[in-house]
């Protein structure tokens, strides 16, 4: 897995390319966890290049955007299709969180 971000404004995009599983999960949640802590408080978490998300992965980004609402900050997730859309879908993360056709939309409607 790979993590890229780039600020917009005052959002923060996160790109993640490849697999977020038990593997990695953690270096996801290790990187947001010092971003939010550097303090930025609007994510967007750009999907577009995940390939798979487990259990794992979800878990990590339920505790990186349970970290920013208790400050008041904002988690947004753009470009998610086929498979991930189908797993944010089953496991209720498409009615928590706000997702978004692309990644400046989401910066755009979080900023």
């Amino acid at each position: 897995m790979e993590i890229s971000s780039k600020k917009v404004g005052e959002v923060l995009i996160m790109g993640i390319n490849g697999r977020l599983d038990a593997l990695t999960s953690s270096k996801l949640e290790s990187r947001m966890c010092e971003l939010i802590n550097a303090g930025e408080t609007k994510i967007v978490l750009d999907l577009g290049e995940l390939e798979y998300i487990s259990s794992a992965g979800l878990r990590a980004i339920l505790f990186c955007a349970k970290k920013l609402k208790t400050i008041d900050g904002d988690i947004a997730f753009a470009n998610i299709t086929g498979m991930i859309s189908e797993v944010f879908e089953i496991s209720g993360f498409g009615t928590m969180f706000n997702l978004y056709s692309s990644a400046l939309v989401a910066a755009e409607k979080i900023s």
